[in-house]
């Protein structure tokens, strides 16, 4: 059976993106390979160097994986501070990574530009981490969004390079994978752009129906078509988008209709998707809430996926050591 590699930072709750762009995509692959999914909060003190309290925010994607459907009887669900073997790693695999092509990578541009404070070496060495996320397992698929085939495509180099500098044919080169379909990129509400968890512009898994229902209401619009057939513009084409993936066809159908005869009534479009969001969204969020307050369910599951990550990452790292020639006298 393949390994699949996958991790979502803790800065932000789940958002209907989240879940499918890829976790909806998640629950499919447990059934098919040896998965590994991690919360990677090594990774968000990147962005968010002062947590205001990271456990929490841990344990709140925690609970928001399970009740999306993530089983640990299937799957291997773990912390990434939980093993420390990966951090040996990234330490060992940053040797044979270059500071021009760290600096070029367009993650890393971006975000020293969004936060110019604080370009710290861990956004620089983000893509090595994340590559050892994923080589520490020795992953054959990692579905990534496009705004990480760049650091997947660092990951394929630096296996590559260290097969060929230490003449050993040690690291699997892993593939990108989605299925073979393509990606499906949820809208924000703002208008324009995904739907990001710290983006302000997202819909929450966890969002109770009132706030969630005033968040659909105040999405942007345009000032509505003034010929039949008119061109869909981003804002409203935004919206058929989510009513597509939450809503029946026939009810996506009838409002596109409605716009292309210019009948319209944005009002009506809003209140509707609300209402379809909140009864997808809804037995979710009751999970979420039964999950959370069920601490030892939730420390089991902690301690399966930890002692089932470790036990792949120390082998790894043992290996390692073994091939680079530190050994112990």
């Amino acid at each position: 059976m393949q390994t699949v590699v996958s991790g979502i930072r803790p800065t932000g709750n789940l958002h209907l993106g989240n879940y499918f762009g890829a976790v909806k995509n998640f629950l499919r692959m447990q059934d098919e390979y040896n998965c590994y999914f991690f919360i990677a909060d090594y990774h968000s003190l990147t962005t968010h160097p002062t947590p205001e309290n990271l456990h929490n925010n841990v344990r709140q994607v925690l609970a928001e994986y399970l009740a999306c459907g993530l089983d640990p009887e299937k799957s291997t669900i773990y912390v990434q501070s939980d093993v420390p073997a990966i951090a040996e790693m990234s330490l060992l695999m940053s040797m044979n990574a270059y500071l021009g092509e760290l600096e070029r990578t367009t993650s890393f541009k971006d975000k020293a530009r969004k936060q110019p404070e604080n370009v710290n070496a861990g956004l620089l060495t983000y893509p090595v981490l994340m590559a050892c996320d994923i080589l520490i397992h020795k992953a054959d698929k990692v579905p990534v969004g496009k705004d990480q085939e760049q650091n997947l495509e660092m990951t394929r180099k630096f296996a590559g390079r260290f097969n060929h500098m230490y003449k050993q044919d040690y690291f699997k080169i892993p593939q990108s994978f989605n299925y073979g379909e393509a990606l499906v990129k949820i809208p924000g509400l703002d208008g324009s752009g995904k739907m990001g968890k710290s983006e302000g512009n997202g819909i929450y898994l966890a969002d109770e129906p009132k706030p969630l229902q005033k968040k659909v209401m105040r999405a942007v619009t345009d000032s509505g078509p003034t010929e039949p057939n008119s061109p869909v513009s981003e804002p409203i084409q935004n919206l058929f988008t989510l009513m597509d993936v939450v809503s029946t066809s026939d009810t996506l159908q009838f409002f596109q209709e409605k716009y292309a005869s210019c009948e319209i009534r944005y009002g009506d479009l809003k209140k509707q998707l609300a209402e379809d969001i909140i009864k997808f969204t809804t037995p979710i969020r009751e999970r979420i809430e039964d999950i959370k307050a069920d601490s030892d369910y939730l420390n089991k599951v902690v301690k399966m996926g930890r002692e089932k990550a470790q036990a792949s990452a120390e082998k790894t790292v043992k290996e390692l050591r073994e091939i680079i020639g530190i050994k112990r006298f």
